[in-house]
């Protein structure tokens, strides 16, 4: 196995005055063997543009998962899409990128805009072999990758963006492809790429956007572990024999927790310095420094903020208002699980303590235990590598 990591991420905009976005984006497989994503655009907007994106993305990811090859996934959907009577054209339409060993790309291409591929945060060209099936056109890519390669997919709602407002024909592709190379960073994560083209998109149509529009990216990117630590054991022997584990660990170092900072601080025999700074959020409390971790903060306070930065990242395609600019102690956890994370390893004390008890949960549940629960199912859903050690 490489060292490299695919990190996946997408954003929408609803066409204006929609509820329900008509373009859908289905993510599936555990990055450790492959990965795939579908981009499906529904015809028209709303109601039966979402149904029929949400069809489309679904019946590929099912057959994916299912062991059917690539190839037979693409026949069963080109032959099941009725073509619209009046336009002439499919009911949806599709990109598919998926991504085996993190070493191979392939991209099948149906009638979306071409997919771009940035290397050295560059455009460049890749090989395409264009086949009919059923009489539908179908693009096929098979590309070896790089280190910070990125693919960005959209559907055609981004290349439409500004017609008759700001621009005459849209923002074309090209244009897409200068904009998203002057932005181009290699540390920047797959949905901040997403995010900063759509909302780009966004000014484009003026606020309301006359389409759905979709941009969804892959990134490839060298594997970044984090080590977080959350509260004491419940056995005060099985100290020395956590924080070891903990501190063995390839990769950044988290300590969540009063408590818990002075056991590791102890462990490392370093002194703990508080702050009195809050940071961007006073509701948050300051962050500590011992040497030898690279952010100690407040525990449940901390965490359940962290766990609503989660939930907004899954659901929110306005970052540039979120956490990502802000320096209190959840905010700096969030950039690190978030950003920069590729596997995250929690190491969680089952010490129960009494002042975080929820009265509306089982005597035995803590709220520091039902915080991993939610954020981990979060990391997961943004594509993580997540293992949680109890003690």
């Amino acid at each position: 196995m490489n060292n490299l990591w695919t990190d996946f991420g997408y954003i929408s905009l609803n066409h204006v005055g929609e509820q329900l976005c008509g373009d859908r984006v289905e993510i599936i497989g555990d990055n450790e063997n492959s990965m795939t994503m579908v981009l499906a655009d529904g015809l028209g907007s709303g109601v039966k543009a979402n149904i029929l994106s949400t069809l489309t993305s679904k019946i590929i990811c099912t057959m994916m998962a299912n062991g059917m090859p690539i190839e037979e996934c693409v026949d069963t959907i080109v032959k099941t899409l009725p073509v619209c009577s009046v336009r002439k054209v499919a009911y949806s339409t599709f990109t598919i990128i998926r991504i085996t060993n993190n070493s191979v790309a392939e991209i099948i291409q149906f009638d979306n805009p071409n997919v771009i591929l940035l290397r050295g945060g560059k455009s460049v060209e890749y090989p395409i072999i264009s086949r009919v099936i059923e009489g539908k056109t179908i693009l096929e890519s098979k590309i070896s990758l790089q280190l910070h390669d990125v693919f960005i997919a959209m559907s055609d709602g981004a290349i439409y963006a500004g017609v008759g407002k700001s621009m005459n024909f849209g923002w074309q592709r090209e244009n897409i492809i200068e904009f998203a190379e002057r932005v181009y960073d290699d540390t920047l994560s797959a949905k901040l790429i997403s995010s900063l083209i759509v909302d780009e998109c966004n000014k484009l149509y003026e606020g309301e956007p006359g389409d759905d529009t979709t941009v969804a990216a892959v990134r490839i990117r060298e594997r970044a572990p984090v080590n977080l630590l959350f509260g004491p054991p419940a056995d005060p022997k099985d100290c020395t024999k956590m924080m070891t584990l903990f501190f063995s660990k390839e990769g950044k170092k988290i300590v969540c927790g009063g408590t818990t900072s002075k056991i590791a601080a102890d462990y490392l025999h370093e002194p703990i310095t508080t702050s009195l700074d809050y940071g961007s959020d006073p509701d948050i409390p300051p962050v500590g420094h011992v040497k030898g971790i690279d952010l100690v903060t407040e525990g449940v306070i901390t965490m359940s903020r962290v766990v609503q930065y989660a939930k907004e990242f899954l659901n929110n395609s306005d970052l540039q208002n979120m956490w990502s600019l802000q320096t209190d102690g959840a905010s700096l956890i969030a950039q690190m699980l978030f950003e920069y994370a590729t596997d995250i390893n929690f190491f969680v004390g089952k010490a129960i303590n009494p002042a975080h008890q929820n009265p509306d949960l089982p005597i035995t549940f803590g709220i520091k235990i039902q915080i991993v629960h939610e954020l981990t199912d979060c990391l997961e859903k943004m594509g993580k590598q997540v293992k949680v050690s109890y003690f």
